[in-house]
């Protein structure tokens, strides 16, 4: 199984790029690629699940 498959299920089910992940995380999108690579800690999934769903809220208003 893929490392981190949630975070790219649910990134893809709401519509938000990996790079707009990295970029609120201010890293490069090859760093974010590369950190996906390892299964990451609890704590930094649920930091990224948040960015993830801000971004997604963002979107959302931006379209109303």
């Amino acid at each position: 199984m893929l490392a981190n498959a949630e975070i790219r299920k649910v990134t893809k089910l709401k519509g938000v790029r990996l790079w707009e992940v990295a970029n609120a995380l201010n890293i490069s999108e090859p760093t974010m690629t590369r950190k996906l690579r390892k299964e990451l800690p609890d704590k930094e999934k649920q930091t990224i699940f948040k960015i993830i769903d801000e971004i997604a809220a963002e979107k959302e208003n931006a379209a109303d």
